[in-house]
């Protein structure tokens, strides 16, 4: 894909924590809004931030790993003052009374600005998450080649 600045960014994405997701969605749609060409590539708990709603796993740890790591996006907890839930609920509630974008709008954001959405093959493999779990707007299940190849070529790269 040729951007108008000929720039790109690449962002390794590995934790699935509320605050870590959002920073890394923010770099990625002002990154694309400035014209660069953005991957994101999920890794192991970042996967969370490309997945639908659904629990996942075969085998007795594959599901245990789907119910302890279950749900999508929205079930993003901070990495502090989690609360079973209580804190990405606070979170969410001061992010709206102060007019900022929720972690769903922003990857809407990044998927409309073209911003590449990549799963990590080996992670996705590891914790029996198959490509129908994820949402349809990945671009690909990837190894870890193809994200180096992008981050060799990228302006910066930044691990999330």
């Amino acid at each position: 894909m040729e951007t108008e600045t000929g720039r790109k960014a690449t962002l390794i994405v590995l934790s699935g924590d509320f605050e870590k997701l959002f920073a890394a969605f923010t770099i990625a749609t002002g990154s694309a809004a400035m014209g660069m060409e953005v991957m994101m590539f999920f890794t192991f708990w970042g996967i969370r931030a490309i997945k639908k709603d659904v629990r996942t796993g075969k085998s007795l740890f594959g599901r245990m790993v789907g119910v302890l790591e279950g749900g999508d996006i929205n079930k993003a907890n901070p990495s502090k003052y989690g609360f079973l839930g209580m804190g990405r609920w606070m979170f969410k509630k001061m992010m709206k009374n102060k007019n900022v974008a929720q972690l769903e709008d922003l990857r809407k954001l990044a998927i409309e600005l073209g911003v590449g959405m990549y799963a990590c093959q080996t992670s996705m493999e590891v914790m029996e998450i198959s490509r129908t779990d994820l949402i349809d707007e990945v671009n690909d299940t990837v190894g870890v080649g193809y994200m180096l190849e992008h981050a060799q070529q990228s302006d910066f790269t930044l691990f999330i």
